[in-house]
């Protein structure tokens, strides 16, 4: 796959995403919805996010790293795009159930950095 197919593909996903989520958003009461709902709700945010950081920071690596071949760039850009995403469903979720401290927000960007170092580690 070239270059310019994987960024049009992965910006009309993200175009797609973005729609679900957004018909979600306006459909869910969060008032009488039960979990199914908020499952959709932040799956749907969730995948919306990831491309939209993975095609954001794939450019600004890309115009960065000008030496580095496309493909290393495009997958470290698709990793730290899954887990920042996932920080910003977490804190999210964690302020939802009253459950957000410092404390809390230490140890998930703990968790989330080890995982990191151990993605890096096995490339």
């Amino acid at each position: 796959m070239t270059l310019k197919k994987y960024i049009l593909s992965l910006s009309s996903l993200v175009l797609i995403t973005w729609a679900i989520f957004i018909f979600l958003a306006t459909m869910i009461n969060p008032e009488t919805s039960n979990w199914l709902g908020f499952t959709f709700f932040y799956f749907s945010l969730f995948l919306a996010l990831s491309g939209t950081i993975n095609i954001l920071s794939f450019l600004v690596r890309r115009n960065i790293f000008k030496k580095n071949l496309d493909f290393h760039l495009a997958k470290s850009s698709f990793r730290q795009s899954f887990l920042f995403s996932f920080l910003i469903i977490a804190v999210m979720f964690m302020l939802a159930e009253n459950l957000f401290s410092w404390l809390n927000i230490i140890i998930l960007i703990i968790i989330l950095s080890i995982i990191e170092y151990i993605l890096i580690s096995d490339s």
